[in-house]
């Protein structure tokens, strides 16, 4: 088992999908770290070598990338500078309504999260 920034590595799946796994690395990045270190991206998990995870550590312990836990701290010192401000967007996550723009009367069950639907099932 390969163990990146505290994430556990699936070994059935290729490499450039199972860096995925760590929050912050999308496919782009992942092929884009893989072309730093010269690993080949279709190689699996199972089959890298130690010299392979340690270049891997190495590029993934760098300050280029934000990821992991420095990236969801900096997310929500965002949200909360937001909240602290008292902008429009930071009363919006107050109350758990979009953020974006998007139509609250129809589409926001998820966000807004306050009943819970069941298909099928009337309410009393």
């Amino acid at each position: 088992m390969v163990r990146l920034l505290g994430v556990d590595l699936s070994k059935k799946k290729k490499l450039y999908i199972a860096l995925t796994a760590i929050y912050g690395i999308g496919v782009t990045t992942s092929l884009k770290m893989l072309v730093q270190t010269g690993i080949d991206p279709n190689k699996k998990v199972s089959d890298l070598s130690d010299s392979e995870i340690n270049s891997l550590r190495t590029i993934l312990e760098t300050d280029e990338y934000q990821l992991e836990g420095d990236l969801r701290r900096m997310i929500n010192l965002n949200v909360k500078r937001l909240i602290d401000i008292s902008c429009y967007r930071g009363r919006r996550h107050i109350k758990g309504l979009p953020v974006r723009g998007q139509r609250s009367r129809t589409n926001s069950r998820t966000c807004r999260n306050i009943r819970v639907y069941a298909a099928g099932k009337k309410r009393n």
